[in-house]
């Protein structure tokens, strides 16, 4: 450090100094890689970011990406949820979800789907098979539609998970507390009985 004085100013100089652009030296988190060591995953990557580098498909962008998202960003879906998105796709489509396909015990009939998934359940792919679709790898999807014509990329629904219901931003005033245990008097610390100091009053 040192000081440059020019008249009646003093101008203090770091020298030698960093440029710093806007937000620091913050580097982006942005994922370019999944965290798993799956062996099959990591060759689907090589696989989708070839096509997406090599076609202009939007498909291919965006599919890549949700390969590198963590488990909790690539939420499993149910065949009833599967089959609803379906109905609203015109013949011939493919399903597509980097993801997991999970059974639905409540649901009797399964209809023709074509679905390609990163994993099926040990019974979701035998009624999709018995119902007369086809369950696809995604190399087998790049073979059939390299740009991604005539799918449909769904997501499963993220928010369902138990851990959000105690977050007070997706409940409101709705939110459900920790308690260490269940039943009539459900929780029975200080601020819940008459005794130990004080009466918490209210709801949650």
């Amino acid at each position: 450090m040192r000081a440059l004085s020019v008249g009646r100013l003093s101008i203090v100089s770091l020298w030698p100094g960093i440029d710093l652009e806007k937000g620091g030296r913050i580097k982006k988190n942005v994922w370019t890689a999944p965290k798993s060591d799956n062996p099959y995953l990591r060759l689907l990557v090589k696989l989708y970011r070839f096509l997406a580098r090599r076609t202009d498909s939007r498909f291919n962008a965006v599919v890549l990406k949700r390969m590198f998202m963590s488990r909790t960003n690539k939420p499993p879906i149910s065949l009833s949820r599967l089959a609803r998105h379906a109905k609203s796709a015109p013949e011939g489509t493919t399903i597509v979800l980097v993801g997991k396909v999970l059974d639905d015990e409540r649901m009797l009939d399964v209809p023709k789907l074509s679905v390609c998934a990163l994993e099926f359940s040990s019974s979701a792919r035998p009624r999709i098979e018995a119902a007369g679709g086809e369950v696809l790898t995604f190399d087998q999807l790049a073979l059939r539609a390299p740009t991604g014509s005539k799918t449909l990329l769904i997501r499963g629904p993220k928010h369902v998970r138990e851990v959000y219901r105690h977050f007070a931003g997706h409940q409101g005033k709705h939110v459900k507390p920790y308690v260490r245990s269940k039943g009539r008097n459900f929780e029975r610390a200080r601020g819940r009985r008459h005794s130990c100091g004080y009466k918490k009053k209210g709801g949650a």
